[in-house]
């Protein structure tokens, strides 16, 4: 069953309380996403790891109700 936007969004926002998150349907399927995160935590941390956070803090829902997942994901510039 595929995931609805806000509860992406909700999952999302839950793991990354201080990101600012944008997410668009690819698909209009609910199977094929596109995440832009931008995140303090992903600072210093190569594009792989912080993509494995976000795996992480959605579980197993890619493969299953995520079919895709296209990321965009940075820390924000420092001041």
């Amino acid at each position: 069953m595929p995931i609805s936007q806000d509860e992406l969004q909700a999952r999302l926002q839950g793991a990354f309380p201080d990101a600012e998150i944008a997410i668009q349907d690819l698909a209009g399927d609910g199977d094929h996403w596109r995440a832009r995160i931008v995140s303090p935590v992903f600072r210093g941390l190569p594009r792989v790891r912080q993509h494995q956070l976000v795996y992480q803090a959605l579980g197993g829902s890619v493969g299953g109700e995520i079919h895709a997942l296209a990321l965009e994901t940075s820390a924000p510039p420092e001041k």
